[in-house]
């Protein structure tokens, strides 16, 4: 098993695009990158803590590869708008790859590299930084998505 951790944006839609590729066996929404110890939602948001809404992917590298997931995240939200997404604006909001091993951070940064190529002047703000401790975000959080689907 292996540890990718992404923020894309608001983790529930984040979230449920990981969840659903296969060699995924867990995703989690939570906080990282910030100061504050064990922060609240209502603190993230405060624009204080330097938080940003991640995801915490434990998967299969025989099933799935590091590489594969960067492009799930690439696919799933615009890493050109600096801290927002859509209409949630705010630094919790950024685009960010944490990396947990060297490996990581130089497929990371190959990946970012050759989709700033293709981009040409539209410039990519993502942030690729070693991965800090990851705080469980509320339990209403997780698997939001799932738990709030209209069928």
């Amino acid at each position: 098993m292996a540890q990718a951790m992404f923020g894309a944006g608001c983790f529930w839609g984040v979230e449920y695009n990981f969840s659903k590729v296969e060699g995924v066996n867990e995703v989690v929404s939570g906080y990282s990158g910030g100061k504050t110890e064990n922060p609240t939602y209502e603190q993230v948001c405060s624009n204080t803590t330097d938080h940003a809404e991640v995801v915490l992917i434990d998967y299969n590298p025989d099933v799935v590869s590091y590489d594969s997931l960067l492009n799930v995240f690439w696919e799933k939200h615009d890493p050109t708008t600096l801290n927002r997404q859509g209409p949630d604006v705010g630094t919790q909001y950024r685009s960010a790859i944490f990396y947990f091993t060297e490996a990581q951070k130089e497929i990371a940064k190959k990946s970012l590299d050759y989709l700033q190529n293709k981009l040409g002047d539209r410039r990519i703000v993502t942030e690729i930084t070693e991965a800090k401790e990851f705080w469980k975000a509320e339990e209403y959080h997780q698997k939001y998505f799932e738990k709030h689907r209209r069928h």
